[in-house]
């Protein structure tokens, strides 16, 4: 159902990115004394992957962020629909008065949760693409020191 809303495919995505066959062949021909363009190459690749998986993490956590605010809206909409039809302004006591308002407070109550449970999927998502990406860089950043050591050798 939430397909036809949601459709992001990350590995469709990645396909966009991937370097040619003749891009690599071209790269593996330099020669630059020092310098290791396959390492180069495969840290590329390395960040690449990082930044797919960053992607769908986020994706599906954004996913499930859309499936309960979608769900939410369904059940919202359910309840409203609820009280209006046992709601009978003509007929109106105290007591039906005071039932609405509990209705209403419950509801605004049950919303108030989704909306923080909500909050913290959509932050989970973010931290757990964050970690992915972060990790990437520091391994990247320690490669690239490695091929600096290397090339000053």
């Amino acid at each position: 159902m939430f397909d036809k809303f949601y459709n992001f495919d990350a590995d469709k995505m990645a396909e966009m990115f991937k370097m040619p066959t003749d891009m690599n062949k071209m790269f593996e021909g330099m020669k630059v004394p020092g310098f290791d363009a396959q390492a180069m190459i495969d840290a590329q690749n390395k960040n690449m992957e990082a930044f797919v998986e960053a992607n769908k993490a986020a994706a599906a956590g954004y996913q499930e962020v859309f499936k309960a605010q979608v769900s939410m809206f369904e059940e919202t909409m359910s309840s409203l629909q609820k009280q209006m039809s046992e709601m009978k302004m003509d007929q109106m006591t105290t007591e039906g008065a005071s039932r609405q308002i509990e209705l209403m407070k419950e509801t605004f109550e049950k919303g108030l949760a989704s909306l923080t449970d909500l909050t913290e999927t959509a932050q989970k998502a973010n931290t757990e693409a964050f970690e992915i990406m972060r990790s990437r860089m520091q391994n990247s950043l320690d490669e690239m020191k490695d091929m600096a050591a290397k090339a000053a050798n």
